[in-house]
């Protein structure tokens, strides 16, 4: 979630050279030559059977495709700390839908950790600057928090994948189904791209974006869900939007506050209750 927070930041130029579906597309096509060794299974391992063909396909609509278009489209229509307050939700919406789909059963200490990153998230929003210029709309802020829901799926299905496939391979078959969905607007917006116009630099912000996104955000996650629970995991959320402040201070120079102080306090507070040993590792893994 920091890799993934952290490369969100670093990309914003790219969105001013390339149109979003031709970015999804190269970001896509570059990792499926990355991953091409892990797309067809091993020797020793079991034909992808035909449900998780289904969770494999479900999970890279929801997280990688539904999630731009909602997300894109919903900031467009509202403020930025609107978005951002509306993202806060999203360890909340993951612990939910763990405890609704997954039968996890969520405990106490575990719910207080969501609401402490939750209140950390939005604070972190609130220290932003209000862009005078975005109007607030109720539109706006239900695309984002669809947004929020899409990923929410990605994480409770991808805990059922992680019990039966290794992390490279999910994150190979997901990214494949990726550039499939991208594919017919994004060969189509490269028309419009101009490649002798774009610096070598964006091209490797463009590498690092694809090989962050697609390969070792994907496989880190994939990896965590095959030791713990997806409510837990729900909670490390909290370091997407914390990490992308971080490098906007730091890599950025944006001013941080004492808003930004506080926010880092309640998330290092919700990740100390999730992870804080207890007298069974069951109910450290947050069932």
């Amino acid at each position: 979630m920091s890799l993934v927070g952290a490369y969100v930041a670093l990309v914003k130029p790219l969105t001013a050279l390339f149109p979003v579906f031709a970015l999804a597309f190269l970001r896509f096509a570059i990792a499926a030559v990355v991953l091409l060794p892990w797309t067809w299974r091993a020797a020793r391992e079991p034909p992808l059977s035909r449900p998780e063909l289904r969770q494999l396909f479900l999970q890279s609509f929801f997280g990688n495709f539904l999630f731009s278009i909602c997300m894109l489209s919903g900031v467009q229509r509202t403020s930025a700390t609107s978005a951002g307050l509306v993202m806060s939700a999203l360890p909340v919406v993951v612990a939910l839908f763990s405890g609704a789909l997954l039968r996890e059963r969520l405990s106490g200490r575990l719910l207080v950790a969501v609401l402490s990153a939750a209140a950390g998230i939005a604070l972190v929003q609130l220290a932003k600057p209000a862009q005078s210029s975005a109007a607030s709309s109720w539109l706006g802020d239900v695309l984002v928090l669809a947004a929020v829901c899409c990923e929410a799926l990605f994480v409770v299905i991808g805990k059922r994948l992680s019990a039966k496939r290794t992390p490279m391979r999910v994150s190979a078959w997901i990214n494949l189904w990726g550039l499939a969905l991208t594919a017919p607007i994004g060969l189509w917006q490269m028309t419009r791209v101009d490649p002798s116009a774009i610096a070598p630099r964006f091209w490797l912000y463009l590498v690092f974006y694809s090989l962050a996104a697609s390969v070792a955000a994907v496989a880190l996650w994939m990896s965590g869900l095959r030791r713990i629970s997806a409510g837990f995991a729900g909670v490390f959320t909290v370091a997407l939007p914390l990490s992308t402040t971080a490098v906007a201070v730091c890599v950025l120079g944006e001013a941080l506050t004492w808003l930004h102080a506080i926010a880092l306090t309640c998330a290092m507070l919700a990740i100390l209750l999730a992870a804080w040993p207890t007298a069974s590792p069951a109910s450290r893994l947050g069932y």
